[in-house]
Order: structure tokens, then sequence, then C-alpha cells
């Protein structure tokens, strides 16, 4: 058994050609109470044990997605001169956060049957399969729509800087409003819109220091959190008052 498994390996085809070799600015993101955002910079070099292919164009693709959780996306109509919910939809599930970077147009370096395979695009990447509402594809529009103008959603193709084939580098921005939680981090390494290499590492992304306190505190005592919140809002009104009365002597 041994030689046959020796044997296997030596045969063409499996084992791959080009290989990601991956490397990261941070391998952890804190949320403190200053935290106004990230820029985190993920690069790499492609491994291959045979000369470049030249079978198709090669591409790079880098996709960091947040928690997911389910949604409730509504759409509004006015109706006798107000703004009322006329239908809604929930998605099953969502990222919180999700960039893809490519190093090409993304029709030019993936395949729509590997984007299905490998859900890497937004589209794919929001499940949605118990949506009953007719036009339901609207609403998962509509949420990438509002998530991409806060900067939660991204799609940056020519974002990944590839050089001679073989190294690649990119800068994902991380906004201030980051969900805690696993940050997934995938990088394919596709041929002719074929993925013939894939890499996934996982960032955590958690709060530090007194924002941790409280949250936990809020979670685990919340009779303590708002105590502690009666007592702080108190005492900051006082200090107000006191400040004034001394102003106006």
């Amino acid at each position: 058994m041994r030689w046959l498994f020796v044997v296997l390996l030596c045969l063409p085809g499996l084992t791959r050609a080009e290989e990601i070799v991956l490397g990261l600015s941070q391998d952890a993101v804190a949320i403190t109470a200053t935290f106004d955002g990230s820029d985190l910079l993920i690069f790499g070099a492609i491994k291959r044990e045979t000369p470049i292919d030249v079978n198709g164009p090669l591409g790079v693709i880098i996709a960091v997605s947040g928690p997911d959780s389910p949604v409730m996306v509504r759409r509004k109509e006015r109706r006798f001169g107000i703004w009322v919910n006329a239908a809604m939809v929930e998605v099953d599930l969502a990222p919180s956060f999700y960039a893809v970077a490519t190093s090409a147009p993304l029709p030019d370096i993936l395949k729509d049957l590997e984007d299905l395979r490998y859900a890497i695009t937004i589209p794919r990447a929001i499940r949605s399969v118990g949506a009953s509402v007719e036009g339901s594809e609207n609403f998962t529009d509509a949420l990438i729509r509002i998530r991409a103008g806060e900067g939660r959603y991204q799609v940056l193709e020519g974002g990944v800087d590839l050089e001679q084939e073989t190294l690649f580098s990119t800068a994902i921005t991380l906004p201030s409003s980051l969900t805690e939680g696993d940050y997934k981090t995938r990088i394919f390494l596709t041929r002719g819109g074929v993925v013939i290499d894939d890499f996934d590492t996982v960032i955590p992304v958690n709060k530090v220091g007194i924002e941790r306190l409280l949250f936990e505190m809020a979670k685990r005592q919340p009779f303590l959190y708002g105590a502690l919140s009666l007592v702080l809002a108190v005492g900051a009104g006082w200090l107000a008052a006191a400040v004034f009365g001394l102003l106006k002597r």
C-alpha cells in the first residue's frame, strides 16, 4: 500500500503545478474605543514545480467575509401620505462584511460555474433560498446596494497587483462598523477561468480593553450594566450642572 501511495503521487494531474503561499499584514484585528477602520494587507506568492502554464490567463481572487447572519429586508411604499412597509423578505444568511478583490475583471478570470461552486462573488455569498416573495432577487440587490454604500460590501476589480504571474498583493479596507467574529479570508488561483488552487485562513476580530468589559457585562450581567449606565448618566449630569454653576459666578 505504501508503494501504491507513492506511485499515485507521482502520476500527472494529482499534484498541483501552481500553489498559493500566503502572507498577512496582521493576524488579528482589535476593536477599541478609537477604532475608525483599518487596512488589511494581503500578499503572497505562487509556488511552481513546473514552468508557467500558458493555457489561459492566470487570475488571483481574494475574498474576505465577516460573520453571517439572517437579515430582514423591507420595501417601503408611500400610501395615504405616509411611508409603510409594503413587503419584506428574510435573507437566510448574509455576511456582515464582504470584499472581493481581483487581478483582472471577474468575467475574464472566473467562469460562472466556478463561481457557483465556490460562492465567490457577493450575490453567490448571500443565501436566500427561503425567499418566497415574487421578485425576491430585488431585495437581495437592495441589500447589496445598501451595504456597498456603507463600505461593508466591496468589489475591487483590478485591486490585486499581480507581478510576473508570481507575486500578488492587495489592501482591503475594513470599516469602523466591523462586526465582532471570525473573518474568513479565501484566495483563489485561476487559470482560464477555472480554479486551480485555493487557500483559506481566518482573521479574528474582537473587542479589547474597556469595550470588551462593557460588552461582556451587558451580555452576562444586564442589571449591573444598566445600573452602572444610570450612575454614569447621573454623574455626568451633576458634573455638567456644577461646571455651568461655576461659570455663572
